[in-house]
């Protein structure tokens, strides 16, 4: 994975092959971040990037100069990674490991943009916890976004605060606001 923008442009992060991740590829990662450059400065804003993996989109907000960054994952190895990866190129970015469902149940932080990655395989009911709980703790900002990356296979569009949809290729980036 290389990193696209900013401060770290062309920078390439190799993850160990033993994490168990799926990290967004670079051409969605790079349409995903265009659609957001036009909405948002980056310099601005705090995120909060669920279901983290490898911190994939943890660093690019980061090499963009987001300061307020939270990434949670439940894999211990993948936080590891993250706060060595953060450590190394001197990235704001606090992890937290936790499933992403109780973390989201008890947190009180607000964020500008919300960004979950979740497992494709997981079941419709399982992705609609993620909306239901992010608009039910008021966890998004007035004019802030939660993204939803998934695959092509799963429709999102009947789920509450559903905005639109984007698709690269195999993945799939479904945007959600406050009403």
């Amino acid at each position: 994975m290389r990193i696209i923008s900013g401060l770290y442009k062309g920078r390439k992060i190799q993850a160990p092959k033993k994490l168990p991740v799926r990290p967004t590829t670079d051409m969605a990662k790079e349409a995903l971040f265009n659609i957001l450059n036009n909405q948002y400065y980056f310099d601005e804003i705090s995120v909060l990037d669920l279901f983290s993996g490898t911190g994939n989109i943890s660093y690019e907000f980061a090499s963009r100069g987001t300061e307020q960054i939270v990434a949670v994952d439940a894999n211990y190895g993948c936080i590891k990674f993250i706060n060595e990866t953060a450590e190394n190129f001197e990235m704001p970015i606090r992890s937290t490991k936790s499933d992403v469902f109780k973390f989201l149940e008890n947190s009180k932080q607000q964020h500008t943009i919300i960004f979950a990655d979740p497992p494709y395989d997981f079941e419709v009911e399982l992705f609609s916890k993620i909306p239901q709980l992010v608009f039910q703790n008021k966890l998004l900002e007035d004019n802030g976004s939660l993204i939803i990356e998934h695959s092509k296979h799963t429709d999102l569009s009947h789920l509450d605060h559903y905005s639109h949809s984007k698709s690269y290729g195999g993945n799939m980036f479904s945007f959600f606001q406050n009403n």
